[in-house]
């Protein structure tokens, strides 16, 4: 069976233009006989215009005559190759951001300055859709709205998506982590060991109380 796009309309005009059969319409249009029927008595589709499938290139005029000299013959629609299906290229530069929403890409920048230090320039610049000039500008307080500037994560601004802010702070820190490796420093040192505190206060205490007996406790003024 075929893809009509409009099929009564199909059927009107294949009535009122061939000798096809009334099963050979119903067949190509999807319809039922008795509706073909129906379409070519009046009863069905009244006062609809018919609609030229030649033209909108679902038949050819051969077809139409193959059914026209054979009644048991079924109509085949004309089949549209894709030769190549085009994908979407990946999106290279930077993010290109609504004009309603620019606006809000400073407080998204004071965010990831706030938050994220480990995030680059060049990172944010990307995810949000802004530049390097407009970053320094919010991180130097040099920014004409730099009074109004509040941190607010891209994501609740609709900048960028959970995924995409995800993703990015996991490569930032996994990158901060080997250079911080690289150059020898870590975070690992632990805290510092307090097992002698304890006996220190201990000892100060022994030590105020030497020679202290009951009777100099209770002759103390």
């Amino acid at each position: 069976m075929a893809n009509i796009l409009m099929p009564k309309a199909t059927a009107v005009w294949l009535i009122d233009n061939t000798t096809l059969t009334f099963k050979q319409i119903g067949d190509f249009c999807e319809l039922h006989h008795l509706e073909v029927q129906g379409i070519a008595d009046g009863d069905v589709a009244q006062s609809m215009r018919g609609v030229d499938p030649v033209a909108r290139g679902e038949l050819t005029r051969e077809e139409i005559r193959k059914g026209e000299a054979d009644s048991n013959y079924s109509l085949k629609t004309i089949e549209h190759k894709v030769d190549k299906i085009v994908t979407q290229q990946k999106r290279k530069g930077a993010r290109y951001t609504p004009i309603s929403r620019r606006g809000d890409r400073p407080n998204a920048i004071a965010w990831f300055l706030y938050h994220h230090k480990e995030v680059s320039d060049a990172q944010i610049s990307k995810i949000i859709g802004t530049t390097k000039a407009t970053i320094n500008a919010v991180r130097d307080r040099t920014h004409w709205d730099s009074a109004n500037i509040k941190p607010v994560d891209p994501v609740t601004l609709g900048l960028c998506t959970q995924i995409e802010l995800d993703d990015l702070i996991s490569k930032a820190s996994e990158k901060r982590r080997k250079m911080d490796e690289e150059a020898g420093i870590t975070n690992d040192q632990g805290l510092a060991p307090i097992e002698n505190e304890a006996p220190e206060e201990e000892d100060t205490e022994r030590k105020s109380g030497e020679g202290l007996t009951a009777e100099n406790l209770f002759n103390l003024k």
